[in-house]
Parts: C-alpha cells; sequence; structure tokens
C-alpha cells in the first residue's frame, strides 16, 4: 500500500481538488436519487392505480349495460307477450308474424345500445339458439365459457373470443335466464365491436407492457394476458390479502381493483419498465457526473500546471545559486509566487557577492601566506653567509669578499624586496644566477650549472621565486662533487620550466614529505623554502591549471617540471 508521504504533490492536488469538487456532488446525487426513485415510484404506481381504477369503472359499466339490457329483454313485458304467444300459437303465418315481431323488439334493443353486440335466445335442454342478431361462430358452448362472476339469476363470462361470426375479438358476456312460465330459455348478451377495445386491445395494439388479468370472486385467474407468468384457471398470489393492492411477484409490479361484484381486474408491468424513469434519470446523472469528472480533472490539470510551472522556475532559481551567475527576469505572474521569486533571487545575488567575498578573502590569504614565507628566510643561512665572508675577509683578497657581498646584496634585494608579486622569466633567471653564485662560492665541491632559456619566455610574467626553490632542492637533495645541474625554459602552449640534476636521486616517500610537509627540513638547508611553496604558489595563481612533476631514481638523479598556462595578458615588459 502506498504511503500519503510517498504521494506526489501533482497526485495530491487533483486528489484533493476531485473529493472537493465530486464529494459534495456525489452526496447530493445519491439524496435526489433516493427523493427522485420515491417520487417516481410512487408517480408510477399511482399512474398505474389510476389506470387501473379506469379500466375498472369502464369495465363495471360495460357489465351494468349488459345487464341493463338482459333484464329490458328478460323481464319486459312485450318481449316476454310476444315468446308466450309464440309458444301457443300453431298457425305458421302467425308464428313467422310474432318471430318477426321478437327479433325486431331485439334489434331495437342493440341499436339502442351501441355497446352490446351479439344478442341471443338460448334452450338448453335442446342445446340449441335462437334470434340470434348476428350469424354465429361455430357451435354455441357455453360451459366453456371462462365464468368470471356467478349469481342466482345471472351470470358473466369473460372475456373470450366473441361468437358474433362478424368480429374476431375478445368480448364479455352474460346469460340470463328469461321470466316465462313453463320455459326453460335463457337470454345470451355479448358486448360490442369496439366497447372493450381500449382495455383489451390485441396485442399488436398495446402501447406499452402493461398486461391484464380477471379474477373472479374466488381469487382463480379467470383470463390473463401472460400466459406464462400468470396461467389462467391458477390462484392470484397473495389473493388472501384482500387489503393489498399492489405488491411484487417474480420480475413484475401488480395493481389489483376489486369491483362491487366480487370479481377483480389486475395489472401486471415488468419491473424493468416501472424503472424505466428512474433508469433513465440515473443515465442522465450518470452523463452528468461524468462531465463533473472531467471538468474537475481539467481544472485539477491547470491548478497543477498553475503550481508546476512556478516550481519549474523556483527549481531553476535553486540549481543555478551554485552554477550560474546570470541574472533570471522570468515571471509567474501570480504576486505571491512573483514575490518568493524576487526573494530567492535576492538571496541569490547575496550568496553570489559572498561566494566572491568568500574567493577574494582566500585569496588574499594564500597571497599573504607566501608573502609570508618570502621572508621567512633561515637564519642559518644569513649566518653561514656572514661566516663565509667573515673566513674569506681573513684569508681572501677584497674581491671575493665583494663578490660574495655584491651576489648577496642583489639575492637579498629580490627576495625581500617590495617589487609586488610577480616578476618575469629573465629576472627570475637572474636571481637563480646569484643563488648559484653564493652557493659555488659557499662550498668546496664543484658542480657544473647549465641555464637554458628560450629567448621568447623572457618576458613572461611569472609568480616571484619559483624556480630558486627548485634549484635549491636539486642542490641540496643530490649534487654533489662532479655534479651537473640543467636548467630549461621552454615555451609551447605552455610555459615549461625543468630543473635536472645527477645526483643520488628521491624515493616517493621523500618526493611526498617534501611536497606535503618541509616545515622540519626546510629550516636546515638554504633559504628556508622548499618544494611546499612551489606547490602552494601554482595553486594560488593557476589552480589546476598548472602542474608539477616530479620524477626520481635512485642514483641517477632527479627531474623537476613544471607547466605553467600563459596567455597574452601575461607578458611583461
Amino acid at each position: 500500500m502506498i504511503k500519503f508521504n510517498q504521494v506526489t504533490f501533482k497526485n495530491r492536488i487533483i486528489f484533493i481538488f476531485l473529493c472537493s469538487s465530486l464529494i459534495p456532488f456525489i452526496c447530493l446525487g445519491f439524496l435526489s436519487f433516493y427523493t427522485i426513485d420515491s417520487i417516481l415510484r410512487n408517480k408510477v404506481e399511482s399512474s398505474l392505480q389510476s389506470n387501473l381504477k379506469q379500466d375498472l369503472i369502464t369495465l363495471e359499466n360495460t357489465l351494468n349495460n349488459l345487464n341493463h339490457v338482459s333484464q329490458q329483454l328478460a323481464y319486459g313485458a312485450r318481449a316476454n307477450n310476444l315468446f308466450e304467444e309464440l309458444e301457443n300459437e300453431r298457425e305458421p303465418y302467425n308464428r313467422i308474424q310474432i318471430r318477426s315481431e321478437i327479433k325486431s323488439e331485439i334489434n331495437l334493443i342493440s341499436f339502442s345500445n351501441p355497446n352490446v353486440g351479439l344478442i341471443m335466445y338460448y334452450y338448453p335442454e335442446k342445446q340449441e339458439y335462437d334470434f340470434e342478431s348476428f350469424r354465429l361462430r361455430g357451435d354455441f358452448l357455453p360451459d366453456n365459457l371462462p365464468i368470471m362472476a356467478k349469481y342466482s339469476e345471472i351470470t358473466y363470462y369473460g372475456p373470450h373470443k366473441s361468437y358474433n361470426g362478424l368480429i374476431n375479438q375478445y368480448v364479455f358476456s352474460t346469460m340470463r335466464k328469461v321470466n316465462l312460465p313453463n320455459q326453460n330459455v335463457y337470454l345470451y348478451i355479448e358486448t360490442g365491436r369496439n366497447a372493450l377495445e381500449t382495455i383489451f386491445a390485441p396485442e399488436n395494439k398495446k402501447d406499452d407492457s402493461r398486461r391484464l388479468l380477471l379474477l373472479d370472486n374466488d381469487g382463480k385467474i379467470t383470463f390473463s394476458e401472460n400466459e406464462k407468468a400468470f396461467p389462467e384457471n391458477s390462484m392470484f398470489v397473495d389473493y388472501s390479502k384482500s387489503e393489498a393492492s399492489s405488491g411484487y411477484y417474480k420480475n413484475y409490479f401488480w395493481n389489483k381493483e376489486t369491483s362491487n361484484q366480487g370479481w377483480s381486474i389486475v395489472s401486471i408491468t415488468p419491473v424493468k419498465e416501472l424503472n424505466k424513469e428512474r433508469d433513465k434519470w440515473l443515465f442522465q446523472a450518470a452523463l452528468i457526473l461524468t462531465f463533473f469528472i472531467v471538468v474537475a480533472l481539467l481544472f485539477a490539470m491547470l491548478m497543477w500546471k498553475m503550481v508546476y510551472n512556478p516550481l519549474k522556475k523556483f527549481n531553476k532559481e535553486v540549481k543555478s545559486l551554485t552554477q550560474s551567475t546570470t541574472e533570471q527576469t522570468e515571471l509567474t505572474k501570480i504576486p505571491e509566487f512573483d514575490d518568493l521569486l524576487y526573494q530567492v533571487r535576492s538571496m541569490k545575488t547575496k550568496i553570489w557577492d559572498l561566494y566572491a567575498e568568500i574567493e577574494q578573502k582566500e585569496k588574499r590569504r594564500a597571497d599573504l601566506e607566501v608573502e609570508k614565507l618570502l621572508y621567512q628566510i633561515n637564519p642559518h643561512f644569513l649566518m653561514n653567509t656572514l661566516d663565509t665572508v667573515h673566513w674569506l675577509a681573513v684569508f681572501s683578497g677584497h674581491e671575493k669578499i665583494d663578490k660574495v657581498v655584491l651576489s648577496l646584496n642583489k639575492l637579498l634585494s629580490y627576495n625581500l624586496g617590495k617589487m609586488g608579486e610577480s616578476t618575469t622569466v629573465k629576472k627570475e633567471i637572474e636571481a637563480v644566477k646569484e643563488y648559484l653564485q653564493l652557493q659555488q662560492i659557499r662550498y668546496d665541491f664543484q658542480f657544473d650549472v647549465d641555464i637554458e632559456v628560450d629567448e621568447t619566455t623572457m618576458g613572461l610574467s611569472i609568480p616571484r621565486f619559483l624556480l630558486q626553490p627548485l634549484v635549491e632542492n636539486a642542490l641540496y637533495h643530490g649534487v654533489s662533487d662532479d655534479g651537473y645541474i640543467h636548467v630549461n625554459v621552454k615555451l609551447y602552449d605552455y610555459l615549461e620550466i625543468t630543473i635536472q640534476d645527477n645526483g643520488s636521486g628521491m624515493s616517493r616517500e621523500e618526493i611526498n614529505s617534501l611536497l606535503l610537509d618541509e616545515s622540519k627540513n626546510s629550516q636546515k638547508v638554504g633559504m628556508g623554502i622548499g618544494l611546499s611553496y612551489v606547490k602552494r604558489i601554482l595553486e594560488a595563481n593557476y589552480g589546476e591549471e598548472a602542474n608539477l612533476e616530479i620524477k626520481s631514481e635512485i642514483g641517477k638523479g632527479t627531474i623537476v617540471s613544471l607547466r605553467i598556462p600563459v596567455s597574452g595578458g601575461e607578458r611583461s615588459e
């Protein structure tokens, strides 16, 4: 699991922005969902219940109309009188006349009630029918009709296919016993062509997925528009709960309305259709949520850019603290960040000023140390030299004394003079010659010195007191009788100075000792300034551009090489 402190600043901004943007919307969405779901569900259920009540009223009115028409024909005085006359009449002509009058009576009642269709009289004992108002389709079998409600005087059937040969629709029908003495005659009446088309329309004319069921007085399904889920002649679910007017069964929602006669009409609707409005709202809410997420991400990225670009500039400024002194002028165009940038740049300027000050102080300190070394002439050297003057005065003539004193005076004047920190190759070579002349007079052994200088190098500027420590090192650490010292100065892309001797040579440990720490040994010989001074003065003046290299082999002598960078500005008159 990723720890929070490992999450990048960018991801934190996006996460926080998304949370702050989406959490209120999601909470409002859940609240709206439950509210709208409740409203939509109540609206849909109320609509279904209202439609079912309207269907019940329409069906009740239709059945009441059938009941009314059946009462007119079954109990009407004229119709009954005509049937009695027909029963007693034997003359064929008169019977034809009476039959014609009965049909006229039936047609009159049928015409005055447009919602009434087929009307006829049925004789159950003979299983015959008579006086039908329309041609019948097939055999009339009332025992096969679905009974919707049965009472002592009347029985309601339906819906079922009409026996009217002119239509092919579902109809409701009723059968009532005719009030005739000594006759067993029943009156059969069907609903008309379009009486219940709005309720029991054909399947291909249904505008919605709602389907209807009819229940008899006992709750048995007498008619079903969905035989698969609610088969006919089966008991309807939860019918025992007479107070329940709606509920859920399998994947259907049902509503029930019960008529005054005790039969019931039920509408069944698939739950997915019931939730269609809710699903539509959810889809729209999901689109809005997606839009909000995209917008929130865009704003989060915009905010990140707003922060990231200044951070890049801050990062560039911080890197430039140690890498560049170039003054940056870019701004973020955000006042708070620009103020911070000004402070960082001000701090950068102060840091570089401090660097320059420290560098200047360090260089001054190095110069002071070099200057200090220049004045640290070994007292033994002066004493020995003066002692030499003394003995020369005793045992020699004035020329040598004069020569020694003159050379010593020139050498001390050069080394201790206030002529600045740098000199030329020419003056440095002259000082070395004076030094070597003193040494040749002082020591009783003989050694040869060969100085070879490229004329083009004479005017080059070099640090003061650079060659004498190298020659002194060759003299004191290797040269004896028949010794040889060769000084060579050449100019390439750099100035090369080589001091070579044929002395006893040095080991690597001795070389390192001379370069690193000569504080003890330097007080014993010569001017008291050795190779460490040369190394330090090169570092102080040239840094890593100069190079000091010592090659030595025991018994074969030593070669000291200097490489100093040159430029036009280093030449001096």
